[in-house]
């Protein structure tokens, strides 16, 4: 924890024992949740704060959460999985991919056209995370909620149709998976967090993004780009998401509390969270239209080049598990077994 944050609490602390009817309140407990996107985006209002909100109401008031969007805390993206072991933060939102190699086993939902839809796929994430990370990737936290966004688009100041339109683009895609993926299709990727995408086009830094329409409107990617290429009813690629607490954070509470954040995690909370990602997809594609952008809707034959394209992809992961000591071909059949199961 930082010298501030520690101060601050401690003060806090001090005052509120201090006060009359304190020890009627010595439970009561104060979370610093923190996250990069803006407060109004819609993983912070619509599921964040959700979660957040029935925590405080099922706790009496017991528990506050203190929100912190676009990572008022201090720090970058890819920092906020250390700020919630170090205590700066008690719970961060973020994607693994955000730090490659720190969260292997993800991966497996992240390879090209694996997922079906967010909730059915978010589903399933958390089901094999409980079979597989949560003792390995995971040990160092208390995990609250594991999903994935909807199908990802390419957005692009260029049209890409075919696999070849990607040749020389300047591409910003969220994780090693997907930056591997694009570059073997063509691409230059160029790895950044979201929140430096919209700077990115503007500057030219990059022609295109992968991104879901979720995120394109507080982004406003249709007014950067003209194009947005998507893939029927199959998924180029997904991200993963993690939502996590200080597991010693979590420990000190009370059980009565310990129980109320148990109560709105998990499994249910996680395929809300997909569901919720996957139809904010709808009102950014209506910008997109409105504003009068194309919107390439390939083909079956034409998503059928892409996937032959992007089939190389998988026996790469495997090899790099393989390398580490995973059997990624078990990963990935669990994966894809249980996406399965939740899809049918």
């Amino acid at each position: 924890m930082s010298l501030t944050l520690s101060i601050l609490r401690g003060v806090a602390c001090v005052v509120a024992l201090a006060a009359p009817g304190a020890a009627a309140f010595a439970q009561d407990i104060t979370l610093l949740m923190h996250q990069f996107l803006p407060a109004q985006s819609v993983i912070p209002a619509q599921v964040l704060d959700v979660w957040a909100d029935k925590v405080e109401q099922d706790s009496g008031g017991r528990i506050e959460i203190e929100r912190y969007p676009s990572m008022q805390l201090g720090g970058r993206p890819p920092e906020l999985v250390d700020q919630v072991l170090d205590g700066v933060a008690d719970i961060i939102w973020t994607l693994p991919g955000y730090t490659p190699g720190r969260f292997p086993r993800s991966e497996a939902f992240e390879l090209p056209f694996t997922m079906t839809t967010g909730e059915a796929t978010s589903r399933a994430f958390w089901q094999y995370a409980e079979a597989e990370m949560m003792d390995k990737d995971f040990a160092d936290y208390k995990m609250l909620g594991l999903w994935v966004h909807g199908p990802g688009v390419i957005h692009s100041k260029s049209p890409i149709t075919e696999v070849g339109d990607l040749n020389g683009v300047k591409l910003r895609a969220p994780t090693r998976v997907t930056n591997k993926m694009f570059t073997t299709l063509g691409a230059t990727t160029i790895g950044m967090p979201v929140p430096a995408v919209p700077e990115a086009l503007s500057k030219g830094v990059i022609d295109a993004t992968a991104i879901p329409w979720e995120v394109t409107t507080v982004l406003k990617v249709p007014e950067l780009v003209t194009n947005h290429t998507t893939f029927g009813d199959s998924a180029l690629y997904t991200a993963t998401f993690m939502f996590a607490m200080n597991k010693d954070r979590y420990a000190a509470l009370p059980d009565d509390l310990k129980a109320v954040i148990d109560a709105n995690s998990g499994e249910e909370f996680s395929a809300f969270a997909g569901r919720v990602m996957q139809a904010a997809d709808a009102p950014g594609l209506a910008i997109a239209r409105d504003r009068g952008n194309t919107i390439i809707e390939l083909t079956e034959a034409q998503i059928e080049t892409w996937k032959t394209a992007a089939a190389p992809i998988e026996a790469w992961w495997v090899a790099e598990m393989e390398a580490g000591g995973i059997d990624g071909t078990a990963l990935l059949e669990k994966a894809r077994a249980l996406i399965a199961m939740q899809s049918d």
